[in-house]
């Protein structure tokens, strides 16, 4: 006979987690204000997130590392960061707490545990924060300045000053793009403030004025006048792809590095986390952050090569579609992306096969790709067949991406999944660039296929932003 649950106890101890939620919520939030500390769990913001959403990531957290995680452990790690000089810095709670129940007798004092994982910061020098222009104010853009100024905290890092566009600038214009920026189809509503300032031409954000500067040439613009100087642009209009053309920012007054949101020539073609420390902000100006899809599936193709070899593959993407195809059916430069993109799969080309070589070379000649642009609005999957260079399993597979998802230099990069019900809904505002599917890996000995999900806007957008910390030297120290 099964023992009859006690009500009382059970209401007793949910409250006890509610209290317990709301403290940590406010030490992580106390943290980034106060002294731009940033916790994440296994690689997910916890800033400004409700009680419901920190329970929800703390039941990831312990599903994903098998280890009964709680929100008490992090509560009390949180307090023993609180009580630690730690620097600027982004640290993820959920490892530390997986490592404290790896090693229960050293983390039996949290302070001396947390002080023995982060290490000695002596030799972290000062961040100085640096200016950052939006060239364009779409899709990419809008997200990039929701994140910018949602993440401000201290201003120590990246701050958005100025929001480049073409056209004349008024009151309605004005206000037609602080809506755009206030509430969006896809990812809701912005957790901010936006006014304008017609006065100065500026969209207040956060009570933080941005500019927004009408121009049609980049050269032309003297940015020192609104105070900026030694800026990072970053080109997210695609009307400037290659080195000469991205070049006319540098002529700029108070320009000094250039970012392009889209796979540019002549310009190295980043993937943060696989490629970016081949090249060095201090001789390089001009960068190309690649695209969504690259992002997407460099990360999960390294670690295959890293650990198996690839012979040969293809990857085929399922592709949510874009402005730059037709509403409804008319002309168009490409036949089927002239016809209706909300009623139509369309088959249409990519270059991200090709362009995973510029990342990693070892790969080069050996993919072909394609892609399929389906009626959603975003959340993308790729699906990469693959011959390996050794036999393998569903279970190796998996393990070494996990793996991978834990520690590692792509911890920011890979989400491992382990839901039985993944859609490309589930997917939306993800921060990484690639959500690992274990559920759907196929293997049939050296041939495997597997699914890469990604979110082509946010999780895009945070893989500029991460691009653009390491460009402009602002990145932080890091516990991963």
């Amino acid at each position: 006979m099964n023992v009859p649950l006690n009500y009382e106890n059970q209401v007793a101890d949910q409250a006890k987690v509610s209290r317990h939620t709301i403290e940590f919520i406010n030490i992580v939030n106390d943290l980034w204000y106060d002294r731009s500390i940033e916790l994440i769990m296994f690689r997910n913001p916890l800033f400004n997130k409700r009680a419901g959403e920190v329970l929800t990531l703390i039941d990831y957290a312990r599903e994903f590392v098998s280890k009964p995680i709680t929100i008490e452990d992090a509560l009390s790690i949180a307090k023993a960061i609180q009580e630690l000089d730690v620097p600027p810095s982004k640290i993820d709670i959920g490892k530390l707490a997986y490592e404290c129940h790896l090693n229960p007798s050293l983390c039996a004092n949290k302070i001396e545990f947390v002080k023995s994982k982060l290490g000695d910061f002596s030799n972290i020098q000062d961040i100085e924060p640096r200016d950052v222009v939006l060239y364009g104010f779409g899709r990419i853009g809008r997200l990039l300045a929701r994140e910018l100024m949602s993440r401000i905290g201290k201003g120590s890092q990246l701050r958005l000053r100025a929001i480049v566009t073409r056209g004349k600038i008024d009151k309605n214009v004005l206000e037609k793009r602080a809506s755009l920026l206030r509430v969006d189809s896809v990812h809701g509503d912005f957790l901010g403030t936006v006014s304008i300032d017609v006065e100065n031409n500026a969209l207040v954000i956060n009570g933080t004025t941005v500019y927004v500067i009408s121009s049609n040439n980049p050269e032309d613009i003297d940015y020192t006048q609104y105070g900026i100087n030694n800026a990072l642009v970053i080109d997210n209009t695609g009307a400037f792809r290659d080195d000469v053309a991205l070049g006319r920012h540098m002529q700029a007054n108070g320009v000094s590095k250039v970012l392009l949101t889209a796979p540019g020539k002549g310009v190295p073609n980043i993937v943060h986390g696989v490629n970016h420390l081949n090249y060095n902000p201090d001789e390089v100006d001009i960068f190309s952050a690649a695209s969504c899809t690259t992002n997407a599936i460099t990360p999960v193709l390294k670690v295959l090569e890293d650990n198996f070899g690839i012979k040969k593959g293809h990857i085929e993407t399922i592709h949510a579609y874009t402005n730059d195809q037709n509403l409804v059916d008319n002309m168009h430069k490409k036949y089927r992306r002239g016809r209706a993109a909300a009623l139509n799969m369309v088959i249409t080309e990519t270059g991200a096969g090709k362009a995973v070589s510029k990342a990693l070379p070892a790969l080069a000649g050996k993919l072909t790709s394609n892609a399929i642009r389906v009626p959603v609005p975003n959340g993308s999957l790729a699906i990469l067949s693959l011959q390996l260079g050794t036999k393998v399993n569903q279970d190796l597979v998996n393990a070494i991406m996990k793996q991978n998802a834990l520690e590692g230099d792509l911890v920011e990069q890979i989400k491992y999944s382990m839901d039985n019900e993944l859609v490309s809904s589930d997917i939306l505002g993800s921060t990484a660039p690639s959500i690992f599917d274990s559920k759907a890996t196929i293997t049939d000995d050296e041939t495997i296929v597997v699914y890469v999900w990604y979110d082509n806007e946010y999780g895009y957008s945070h893989q500029v932003i991460r691009l653009a910390k390491y460009i402009a030297k602002v990145r932080r120290f890091t516990y991963y």
